[in-house]
This record gives C-alpha cells, sequence and structure tokens, in this order.
C-alpha cells in the first residue's frame, strides 16, 4: 500500500544567511515557489533574505531541500533557519521590497567577473549592449567596491546615481529576467560612459576604446580604471614600453602582472597544470604564478630573472574589449607610485599619475572601496593566496569558535589587512598594503570606519602586534572605549594557519618570515612553537645574529652575508678566497664594529635574513629593490633536482644557521656552483626544520604541524618541508583560504584574542 502523502496545508518562515543578497537569490526563491505551485514572500533584510512559503507539507519539503541544493551559483548559505508559522491563506508568490531595519549581517559578495551571457552580449553587433563596457547581470559585474551600505540595494551603491532607462528597468523589475534586481544594471542610454584624456587631462576625440588600443599598439602607457582602482597598461610584448613604466612607475625589478586575451594565450606564454587553468578562468579571476614557457614572446622586463608570470583573464566587459581589440598581452599594473596605494578617485589618478601615464581610459561609475587584485598559485593541487583582494573579499570566513565579543584586529605592517571578528565570522579586509607612509594609512583607517559601519559591527576589543613602532599598533593603542590585546606576530601566524584550516587544537607551529618583534625584545622570524589558540612554547629558532643597521639590513642583504661570515669564521672570514669577500669584506668592516658594539644592531632569528646572507653570499643579490627580492632570487637559481645537504645543528632549542651559512661558504669556495648551492641550502634548512619538529613532537606529543609566514611563499622550501613532514608521520596544515605572509595576521590575532577573552570570562 503507497504511503499516504501529507496535504496539510502549512506555512513556514525561513532565514537565510550568507551571501545571499546581489547574487540571484530571491527570483531563484521565486522561480522556485512557482515551481512546485507555492505561495508567499521573498525579501532581503539587513541580516540575509527572509522566505514565508505556505503550501502542502510535501511541496514545502521539497522546496526546503532545493533551496541549498540548487541554489545560485554565486550563493554561499552559511545558515538556514525554519519555523512554522499560521498559514494565511495567501495566493500566489511575490518579491517585496527590503526590510532595512535591524543589526546588518549580511556579507557583501565580492566583485565578479564577466558571465558568458553578458559577454555573448557585448561581442554581438545585433545586441543593444554591443561593446558596452559596463555590462552586468545578476550573475556578474561589481559587488563590493561600489556598495555604499547594506542590504544590497541600488540606493546603496555608486550606481544610485545613475536612473535606469525604461527597457533597464522592465529588465530589473522582471523575476524572470537574469537582470532581475541586477543592482549595477545599466545599456548605454542610461549607464557610465567612457571618455579618453589626454596626460594634460583634455578629452581625446574618438572612440575611447579603440584610441587606448591604438596608444597601447604604439608603445604608450594608458592608466585604465578598472573595479576596484586604476591599473596603467601596455604592450606587454614590448620591450622599451615595459621599460619606460618600470622607470616612471619607480619599480625597477619587482615582476609585474600579465593579462591576456583568452585561455588559449595562457597556453602559449606559460606551462599551466589544470588546477592552474581552472583558477585563471574562475569567476575570482585572481592573478595566477604559473610557470613561463621558453619563447613566450612577453618581454624579458616584464618578470626579469623569474623563472614564473602571473597572468590572468579579462574581468570586466572593458578588459574584454580591449583584449579583444588588442588581440595581444598587456601589463596590468597597480596604477600607483611605487609603495604607495592603488589610485581609485579620478582626480587622484590624474594627479598621482600626471608623468606615469601618456593617456587616461576613465569612466563615471565610482568606485567607493579600492580594491587592488588578488594573487593566487597553487601548490598541492589547492589555492594558495599570496594577495587576497579583489574577487575574494570581503566575503567572510567562518571560524571554529564563535566570538564571544565584537573583535577588531589591526594587523600587521607589510601587506596589511584587518579583520573584524563576530558571530562565527571573520571578516578579513582586502590587501590594504604596506603601512610605512600616510596615504597608506588614511586607506586603513578609510576602511576599517567602511567595514565597521557596513557589516553594523562595533568592536568592544582590539588586537594588535607587540611591535611599538608599527603604525597599526599605535593606532590601535589609542583607540578609546576599547579592550587591547598584544598578539605576538608569529604565535599570530600560527593561530591564521590554525583558522584557515576550522582549528583550534594545540600543535607545532613552524613560523617562518622576515621580522616579528619577539617576547625577548628581539626580532624573531624562524620559530617552531608548540601552542594553541591561547598560547604557546617557544620550542625551537634560529641562531640570533645581529642586525646591523636595522631596517637598512633588510635592503642590503650583503650586511648580513657579512655578519653570518663573522659568526662563522670570526678573523678568518677576510682571508676567504670568495667572489663576497673579495668584493665586500672592507666595506664590511664598519658594520661588523657597529654589531659587536650593540649599536641600531638588535638581535634576530629571521629567516628571510639568513637568505638573504646566502643570496649575497651566492653573488644574487647586495642591495634589494623590493621586499624579499633576494630570497626570490635564491629560490629562482636553486636547481631542484639537487637534494644532498648540509650539517647543520639543531639542539637546546637552537637551529644553527651559522653553521650551515659555514657549509655553504665552503662549497663556494671549491667553486660548486650556485644552482646546486641554493639548492643544498633549501633542502637542509627543510631538514632542520623537520628535526626540529621531530624532537618537538617527543617533548609535546604532538603530530600536527601548521606552516605559516612569509618566507613560506617559497614553493621549493615549503614543498620540501611539507613532503619532508609527511614522510615521518606529520599532519601538515597550509594556509588555502588566507595568505601565509603578514596578510593573513589581523585572522590569527583576531581568533587568539578571542580564545583569551573565553579563558577570561
Amino acid at each position: 500500500m503507497a504511503p499516504m502523502r501529507d496535504v496539510r496545508v502549512m506555512r513556514k518562515r525561513i532565514h537565510v544567511s550568507g551571501i545571499v543578497q546581489g547574487v540571484g537569490f530571491r527570483p531563484f526563491v521565486y522561480s522556485l515557489a512557482n515551481g512546485l505551485d507555492l505561495s508567499g514572500i521573498v525579501f532581503n533584510d539587513t541580516a540575509g533574505v527572509v522566505v514565508e512559503i505556505e503550501g502542502d507539507a510535501h511541496k514545502l519539503r521539497a522546496f526546503s531541500e532545493a533551496l541549498v541544493r540548487d541554489a545560485p551559483p554565486l550563493a554561499s548559505i552559511e545558515h538556514i533557519s525554519e519555523e512554522e508559522v499560521t498559514p494565511q491563506g495567501s495566493v500566489g508568490f511575490e518579491i517585496k521590497k527590503s526590510d532595512r531595519t535591524g543589526a546588518r549581517r549580511t556579507p557583501i559578495s565580492a566583485d565578479v567577473a564577466t558571465c558568458a551571457a553578458c559577454l555573448k552580449e557585448i561581442l554581438d553587433p545585433g545586441d543593444r549592449r554591443f561593446r558596452y563596457p559596463f555590462t552586468n547581470c545578476t550573475n556578474c559585474g561589481p559587488r563590493f567596491t561600489i556598495t555604499t551600505a547594506v542590504p544590497y540595494d541600488r540606493p546603496n551603491t555608486t550606481m544610485s546615481e545613475f536612473a535606469m532607462c525604461s527597457r533597464c528597468k522592465a529588465e530589473y523589475e522582471d523575476a524572470r529576467d537574469r537582470r532581475f534586481h541586477a543592482q549595477p544594471i545599466a545599456c548605454p542610454a542610461c549607464g557610465p560612459s567612457l571618455r579618453l584624456l589626454g596626460s594634460d587631462g583634455s578629452r581625446v576625440a574618438g572612440d575611447p576604446l579603440s584610441r587606448s588600443v591604438e596608444l597601447i599598439r604604439g608603445g604608450a602607457i594608458v592608466a585604465v580604471k578598472g573595479l576596484g582602482g586604476y591599473h596603467l597598461a601596455c604592450d606587454a610584448t614590448n620591450d622599451s614600453a615595459v621599460a619606460a613604466l618600470r622607470r616612471r612607475k619607480g619599480r625597477d625589478e619587482k615582476p609585474f602582472a600579465v593579462m591576456v586575451p583568452t585561455l588559449e594565450w595562457t597556453c602559449r606564454i606559460a606551462h599551466t597544470t589544470p588546477e592552474e587553468t581552472s583558477l585563471i578562468a574562475s569567476r575570482r579571476r585572481p592573478i595566477v604564478l604559473v610557470a613561463k614557457r621558453d619563447g613566450n614572446g612577453v618581454a624579458d622586463a616584464v618578470a626579469p630573472g623569474n623563472r614564473s608570470l602571473g597572468l590572468m583573464l579579462p574581468y570586466t566587459p572593458l578588459h574584454y574589449l580591449l583584449l579583444a581589440e588588442l588581440g595581444s598581452p598587456v601589463v596590468l599594473t597597480s596604477g600607483n607610485l611605487s609603495e604607495e596605494p592603488i589610485a581609485y578617485r579620478d582626480d587622484e589618478a590624474l594627479r598621482e599619475l600626471t608623468g606615469v601615464a601618456d593617456a587616461f581610459l576613465i569612466h563615471d561609475r565610482r568606485i567607493h572601496m579600492r580594491c587592488d587584485d588578488s594573487v593566487v598559485r597553487v601548490v598541492g593541487g589547492r589555492d594558495y593566496p599570496l594577495r587576497r583582494a579583489r574577487g575574494y573579499a570581503p566575503e567572510p570566513l567562518v571560524v571554529d569558535r564563535p566570538f564571544t565579543r565584537p573583535v577588531l584586529a589591526s594587523g600587521a605592517e607589510l601587506k596589511h589587512t584587518f579583520c573584524l571578528g563576530a558571530d562565527d565570522r571573520a571578516i578579513l579586509s582586502h590587501h590594504i598594503g604596506d603601512l610605512e607612509n600616510w596615504e597608506t594609512m588614511s586607506s586603513f583607517v578609510e576602511a576599517v570606519e567602511h567595514f565597521t559601519r557596513t557589516f553594523d559591527v562595533r568592536p568592544e576589543v582590539v588586537a594588535h602586534d607587540l611591535h611599538p613602532e608599527y603604525l597599526s599598533t599605535k593606532w590601535a593603542v589609542d583607540l578609546e572605549g576599547v579592550e587591547r590585546i598584544g598578539v605576538q606576530h608569529h604565535h599570530a601566524h600560527i593561530a591564521s594557519c590554525l583558522a584557515d584550516n576550522w582549528r583550534s587544537d594545540r600543535v607545532i607551529g613552524l613560523a617562518l618570515d622576515g621580522t616579528g618583534y619577539g617576547d625577548d625584545g628581539a626580532l624573531w622570524g624562524c620559530e617552531v612553537l608548540a601552542g594553541d589558540l591561547q598560547g604557546y612554547r617557544r620550542a625551537f629558532h634560529l641562531h640570533y645574529v645581529p642586525l646591523p643597521g636595522g631596517a637598512e639590513a633588510i635592503k642590503e642583504p650583503w650586511r648580513m652575508a657579512a655578519v653570518y661570515l663573522n659568526a662563522a669564521f670570526g678573523a678568518e672570514a677576510g682571508r676567504l678566497e670568495t667572489h663576497f669577500t673579495k668584493r665586500n669584506w672592507e666595506r664590511a668592516q664598519p658594520i661588523l664594529h657597529m654589531a659587536e658594539r650593540g649599536l641600531n644592531s638588535p638581535p634576530t632569528s629571521s629567516a628571510g635574513r639568513l637568505f638573504d646572507a646566502v643570496a649575497a653570499l651566492c653573488g644574487l643579490r647586495d642591495r634589494v629593490a623590493y621586499e624579499g627580492q633576494a630570497a626570490v632570487e635564491l629560490e629562482q637559481a636553486a636547481d631542484p633536482s639537487i637534494t644532498r645537504t648540509y650539517p647543520c645543528s639543531v639542539a637546546d632549542g637552537v637551529i644553527d644557521g651559522v653553521e650551515l651559512v659555514a657549509a655553504v661558504v665552503d662549497d663556494l669556495s671549491t667553486g660548486t656552483p650556485v644552482p646546486e648551492v641554493a639548492a643544498a641550502f633549501h633542502a637542509s634548512l627543510a631538514r632542520s626544520l623537520v628535526t626540529a619538529c621531530e624532537l618537538t613532537r617527543e617533548e609535546e606529543g604532538l603530530n600536527t604541524v601548521a606552516l605559516s609566514g612569509g618566507t613560506f611563499q617559497n614553493a621549493l622550501l615549503l614543498r620540501w618541508v611539507r613532503e619532508h613532514l609527511e614522510r615521518t608521520g606529520f599532519e601538515v596544515l597550509t594556509h588555502h583560504r588566507v595568505p601565509p605572509n603578514d596578510g593573513g595576521i589581523s585572522l590569527g590575532q583576531a581568533v587568539i584574542a578571542n580564545a583569551r577573552l573565553a579563558v577570561s570570562s
């Protein structure tokens, strides 16, 4: 006998939270309800989407199942709650206006790359949006960068400045149309428009797109207004154009990113894995670091001395149209002067980039929040973010332990981000930059004000780094009306990796980077910690050496080479027959005397400075043009087929980097090729770190290792450390949602502060 069907008429109120606004969720609910012949309403509120649905119980169950199973591709459901309410005998299903009352808890979607349907329209001569560079729909387009408040409705975006024409309004109001409630909806009749300006700010006649293409083909540099700010574009195959861009921007050697017209172009100029190809083509459209192909046609000056290229696909209609007409790759780098944040206001761009750009391709859709491009590489088949910004931010990260009080984590100094913690969400900001000047600091403060207002989080606690000279620390200490919690830099790195993996248990942490203020006042940077979110024990660290001249030693790796040579060989160092000693030993004497007297030479256990020393000893780099350059070039020089190792003692809580450097110098003195020496150094450091973890396991009984810190941007070191740890039976945690560098520090600060609050309450 067939089971009886439940025909009771019921009404449910369903609350859906997560990224459910601006992603086509309401029209999806509307279609789903009509398809099941259910009645009711759906609307946005400040916490998400509310559905009241009425019909027989069998159909309501089917509705609830499909609500999760068939949600729109851009939706990210965090939580659904249901309650039964009194049936109202309603007829039909309706989409109602948003309810703007109550605490704001709705995440803002990240900006989304142009979808296939919109791309088809802009390339179709018969479509009314043919070649329209601001085409979008519910499935794509700007979100975060144009949002001024929530709920995500047109009045709360910078598109409120454009009145919809009748045809756009009809699409916007039709629940069956893919542009139903697409807040940035526009067309040539009513939306934003392009214009091309010369370097003097005067308008250039002709079609802005075609004239821009002509300029780029001719070797010019064009400032292009994108989603989150201005980019500087030039022909990536033109050596002189790329050289001019470097000279004018003040960026001598750091690699540039390249935008390619199509996915097929990535295969022409790079070797990509299936995972890398998928990531490049994803809706997030990050810059993806991939292996260069020989004879790729890209100018050598794009990524000098680097085996990798940062590639991305067009992610706005404007980019698609430019690249399609140009038919070749372009350098697309942040529109700023060296060390300053990306320009995003028109007057700011015209003022700051005059003298850099030959022309400005601009538009009149205002950018509310600046946001740079994201940078990701693939490690072990998984995403490994190096800069989390456009396409990712400000999507919240669900954490293992909900926040008991609202927390603001102010981050570190380099690659700065901040983090808001509330309920079970950590809202990590976009990449702000290096907090070393007024412009970047102002950008940080503006972003904090925007995030706290938009997400309706009023921090009661502020977490900050221990370094007293970081601008983020000084800012946090000056805040009034909040509880302050100082967090050690490397503890925050490990906590960030734990939170990234939804963990909070006690682990062994390997935190390797350039600089972090230690509990003893020294500058830490190669740390083996045993701990959890509440606290830690420092089990091992790299042998202390002086940092002569402080920040100057970071800019001049030869100083660290001299210090390590002196520590390893003493007075005999000057008699060594090496290229380094012949060139540098005499000029090293004043800084060595300074270090011996302890003048402006704080002790450091930094992995970054050890890499600097070895790079200088190998003759690769005496002075850097950007942060981490010497370490990057040492990795690039290494022959990964070489796996032999040097002696490096690990005992009594110390990893003997001085012994390791002595072995490097002995090898160089006998004429061993630099690629072999660089590889042996990497292998030796990896082996020493694993040994330290094994010794810590014996003491602590811990079998999980978390890897974090900027040094783990080094793919070779990361691979060898991970593989060796796994072979010795460890579970290894690496980053996949936030960067391992200081861009992830604020997440670690936030979860540590929350753990301490839980203990003290």
